[in-house]
C-alpha cells in the first residue's frame, strides 16, 4: 500500500503538466487504493458471515461517498502543487478554506456512517472498523505530509 500511496502523491505533485493522462493515472491509482483499503478492512474486521452480510453493503455506500468527497481533496492538492512556489495570500486563504471545509464534510460523513454501522454491527465492531479506517487515513496523511512541500513564505 505504501508504494501505491507514494505513486499517487507523485502523480499529483510532479505530473501537473501532463493533463488528461495524469488524471487517468490518478483515477487508476485511486481505484487500486480503494480495493486495497477494502482488502485491509476485510482482513482485519474478523466478521462472521452474518455480520459480513450486513456490513459490506453499508461499507460500499460509505466507501463510494468517501471516494467522491476525496475528489475535492485531490483538486485542492493539485491546485496547491501547481502554485505552492508562487502562492499569494488570496490563493493561500482560498485553499485553506477549501481544505477546512473538506475536513468538516469528512467528519460529517463519518458521523453519518458511524450511526449507520451501529445499526448493523455491535459497537465494538464499529469501533474496530473506524480504527482501521483511521489507521489507513493516517498512513495516507503521513505520506502526503512527507511529499508535499511547504508554501514558500514571503
Amino acid at each position: 500500500m505504501k508504494k501505491l500511496l507514494f505513486a499517487l502523491v507523485l502523480s499529483i505533485i510532479i505530473l501537473p503538466g501532463f493533463g488528461q493522462s495524469m488524471n487517468d493515472i490518478i483515477e487508476i491509482e485511486r481505484s487500486v487504493l480503494k480495493v486495497e483499503k477494502k482488502a485491509a478492512v476485510a482482513e482485519n474486521m474478523n466478521l462472521t458471515e452474518a455480520e459480513a452480510g450486513v456490513f459490506w453493503p453499508v461499507y460500499e455506500e460509505f466507501s463510494n461517498e468517501l471516494y467522491e468527497l476525496q475528489t475535492e481533496r485531490i483538486k485542492i492538492i493539485k491546485e496547491y502543487a501547481e502554485n505552492y512556489q508562487k502562492m499569494d495570500d488570496i490563493r493561500a486563504t482560498d485553499l485553506m478554506n477549501r481544505s477546512l471545509k473538506h475536513k468538516q464534510a469528512k467528519v460529517k460523513l463519518e458521523l453519518k456512517y458511524f450511526k449507520r454501522f451501529n445499526k448493523v454491527l455491535a459497537p465494538s465492531k464499529v469501533a474496530r472498523f473506524f480504527q482501521i479506517h483511521n489507521k489507513i487515513n493516517a498512513l495516507i496523511a503521513a505520506e502526503l505530509a512527507i511529499e508535499i512541500p511547504l508554501v514558500e513564505s514571503k
